[in-house]
């Protein structure tokens, strides 16, 4: 990165609101066609070939966002305690109704509910179990708030601790963020073991594997940390070496790269070395107010609901297929109307949890309520913001 003068941090990045939606679309398109979800054959084969890694990569995306952007919007002054109490009046509401709506799904389809991971959920601790059960119980995607939850609890100390660092540590930092993705595959091959999955890449990993590289918060605070790292370097004036369009294109041509590596690579936080600058260059591009496809009216209302549309997409792409698909013999042309009805469904409820949940809980909670003089204005904030 080039450096400028020092950027005043609190400008609104709403490039970067417009790229959360992209983020969750990324992870609608993995759950929608794994497994051939809605579209069977061969065009469910190629869907779930081209979407196959889409998941993963959109919470990688989350996790590095999440950490970028709470940096970028940090408050002088702040407390620990305000810092928590925005994050929970942002992220539990939405997860504490989608909980709710889970359970009564459960019970409407004769499913038993089990009660460890189901409390485990409920207090966003599952990701720390290593057990296939928890992370996919109840609304499964909840178990990146998980994840998220730890690196809140952490970020006053983490953001403390950066802002005591010059460019050289900064960049140090992001380094070592690297080199604990990169291992921590190694790690897991060849050091954990446990029962292989047989539908799980081609049938030689164990869930303990796949959760210590994708569900262990400890190791996927690390994608938190360089997003972190990479929000102290724009705001001290270090430009990213190449803009938007260019990054863009390094984050696709980094997707390649993840969907053919080994699966754990794959599924761990190897997208946030190809996402971080695509990150970095969306925020220098509305420091400069230069073009950007993701700052447009529609997409940063997409990105804005983007938190609810994760948190109801699960629900929608697992009962409505178990609804209107499963046993029944339909042509091509029903099951590509029942995916588009899938994802205006999840459109509709997530407009109808932001307006009706979300909002109105960091309205009334998420205020700061001080006499100091006031803040910039906050960017908007992702949680998974994954699985994220």
């Amino acid at each position: 990165m080039t450096s400028s003068p020092e950027t005043p941090r609190g400008a609104r990045l709403p490039s970067l609101t417009g790229l959360r939606f992209a983020a969750a679309l990324l992870v609608f398109a993995f759950h929608s066609t794994w497994q051939h979800t809605f579209i069977d054959g061969a065009a469910g084969d190629v869907l779930g070939s081209v979407f196959g890694h889409a998941g993963f990569y959109g919470v990688s995306f989350f996790f590095v966002l999440s950490g970028f952007v709470l940096t970028w919007s940090a408050r002088p002054g702040d407390t620990a305690p305000r810092v928590w109490r925005r994050r929970f009046v942002k992220i539990y509401p939405n997860h504490l109704v989608t909980f709710v709506v889970a359970g009564a799904l459960l019970l409407l389809t004769a499913q038993q509910l089990a009660p460890w991971p189901t409390l485990a959920g409920l207090f966003l601790v599952q990701s720390w179990v290593p057990d296939v059960v928890y992370p996919n119980t109840m609304n499964f995607v909840s178990w990146s708030l998980s994840c998220e939850l730890l690196f809140y609890l952490c970020f006053p100390w983490l953001l403390r601790a950066l802002n005591r660092v010059r460019a050289r540590g900064l960049w140090l930092t992001a380094a070592a963020m690297v080199a604990v993705i990169l291992v921590a595959p190694v790690v897991s091959t060849f050091a954990i073991g446990g029962t292989p999955l047989p539908f799980i890449a081609d049938g030689s990993l164990s869930f303990e594997q796949i959760w210590f590289v994708y569900f262990f918060p400890p190791v996927r605070a690390a994608e938190f940390v360089l997003g972190m790292v990479a929000a102290r370097l724009v705001i001290a004036g270090h430009r990213p070496p190449i803009p938007l369009l260019p990054a863009l294109l390094v984050a696709v041509a980094g997707y390649a790269v993840n969907s053919s590596v080994p699966y754990l690579f794959g599924v761990a936080g190897l997208a946030a070395l190809w996402l971080t600058p695509l990150v970095a260059a969306a925020a220098v591009t509305d420091l400069r107010a230069t073009r950007s496809p993701f700052r447009g009216r529609t997409m940063v209302r997409l990105g804005e609901w983007s938190f609810a549309f994760y948190m109801v997409h699960g629900l929608v792409v697992t009962y409505l297929p178990l609804w209107l698909v499963q046993g029944r013999d339909l042509g091509a042309a029903s099951r590509i109307g029942l995916l588009v009805l899938a994802l205006a469904l999840c459109l509709l409820l997530a407009y109808a949890l932001f307006t009706w949940v979300e909002s109105p809980a960091v309205r009334r909670f998420g205020s700061r309520r001080t006499t100091a003089a006031p803040p910039t204005a906050p960017v908007p904030v992702t949680v998974l913001e994954a699985k994220e």
